[in-house]
């Protein structure tokens, strides 16, 4: 058996470690963060600065559809909050930032 010994450590000798290139590393670092912004941060930012417009461009009398998925035409509009007249004289009050979207005027009577 001792004629094993000396050819396995002759193959250990044989086989020196490679190091790893740094610059190697820092490329990849480099390129998942571009991909991470170009395709997760940039278009994220992008929505909520459309939503942020959006709930700035609320005004009375627009007809909305809030997260909830209810319909509504808003009556009145503070700072913060809006009251929205959900039909039949029931008024509800919600966050402005809780509107999904506006609807073209009309569209509750057309449903």
């Amino acid at each position: 058996m001792e004629f094993l010994i000396p050819a396995a450590m002759a193959q250990a000798e044989a086989a020196p470690a490679q190091q790893a290139n740094p610059m190697i590393t820092l490329l990849m670092f480099g390129g998942l963060f571009v991909f991470m912004y170009l395709f997760i941060i940039r278009p994220q930012r992008k929505r909520q600065k459309e939503h942020q417009e959006l709930v700035g461009a609320l005004n009375k009398g627009d007809e909305v559809v809030l997260n909830s998925g209810l319909l509504g035409k808003i009556t009145k509009v503070d700072d913060t909050y809006m009251v929205v007249d959900a039909g039949n004289k029931v008024e509800l009050k919600f966050q402005k930032a809780s509107v999904h979207a506006i609807l073209p005027k009309g569209t509750l009577k057309e449903i």
